[in-house]
């Protein structure tokens, strides 16, 4: 009695139960996701059978090496991906909704258009930023960089003048003034680089009321970077900003030319930089 019949054991032998994958979910991302839809991953139901890892953009297996889940979340949309777990942890990045629709396209491989002109407060108006990434060499090591210039002079918020208060202005923030690139410059407590997929979001600032962190310089289209740049950030955690006035650096074709525009810069008086940690994922 209480004996199962025959047919019924050699049923359950035949079903294959799902694989479960090597996936490590944090515990924000479950707090995201529920706990049901977080053990339907950890029990390979719903976990991919391979993947892109969202940090280095190569192949990855669940089922074969030790996967992160990566949640993006962001006003309306939260859209799941997956890394090698030697590449990032497991983790929830809150991104702007526009920000996160770039993700999707390049998640799903839609092509996107390029990246174009972004913008950051100051004061009532827009002052328009141009960002541009590059590999710096610093003391013999190739450091990942982001160089931004706006397109005209940024009067101090408020103010009605028409001088240049760019520089000061990222003085008081917490920057450096950069005498020459013989040194990497000090980092900047609160600040923080968006690289989300592979591409690069924002940089973000310490909010004025506290809590999150806000946008200092957002991508209308996110920014693609070079392999290169994302090795190196991805070594390092870390990335150098400079910043100029208009008309300091220029769009410069190669790195070569924008490491001399920067020198002269710093030579004239007119570069700021600081060291930043990365935020989410490269």
């Amino acid at each position: 009695m209480g004996r199962e019949p025959p047919g019924t054991a050699r049923t359950n032998e035949s079903e294959e139960p799902p694989v479960p994958r090597m996936l490590d979910v944090s515990e924000d991302v479950r707090a995201e996701i529920g706990d049901d839809e977080a053990d339907r991953l950890l029990a390979g139901e719903n976990a991919p059978g391979s993947y892109d890892c969202t940090s280095c953009r190569t192949p990855g297996d669940p089922e074969q090496e030790r996967t992160s889940t990566v949640l993006f979340v962001g006003d309306e949309t939260a859209v799941l991906a997956f890394a090698h777990a030697t590449c990032i942890p497991s983790q929830v990045v809150r991104v702007a909704e526009e920000q996160l629709q770039g993700a999707v396209r390049s998640i799903t491989g839609e092509e996107r258009r390029p990246a174009a002109p972004a913008q950051v407060p100051a004061g009532p108006q827009q002052a328009v930023l141009g960002v541009t990434s590059g590999l710096v060499a610093i003391d013999g090591e190739l450091h990942p960089a982001l160089v931004v210039e706006p397109t005209a002079p940024i009067a101090r918020p408020g103010s009605y003048g028409t001088e240049d208060e760019f520089l000061p202005l990222l003085v008081e923030q917490g920057f450096t003034p950069v005498p020459d690139l013989s040194a990497k410059p000090p980092a900047l407590g609160g600040w923080s680089v968006l690289l989300a997929v592979g591409q690069l979001h924002a940089i973000l600032q310490p909010s004025p009321v506290g809590g999150q962190q806000v946008a200092w310089w957002q991508a209308h289209q996110p920014l693609q970077v070079t392999d290169g740049w994302r090795t190196a950030a991805n070594k390092s955690q870390t990335v150098l900003v400079f910043a100029a006035p208009v008309g300091s650096i220029g769009q410069q074709p190669r790195e070569d030319l924008m490491r001399d525009a920067l020198e002269k810069a710093a030579a004239n008086g007119r570069l700021v930089a600081a060291a930043m940690p990365l935020a989410g994922t490269s």
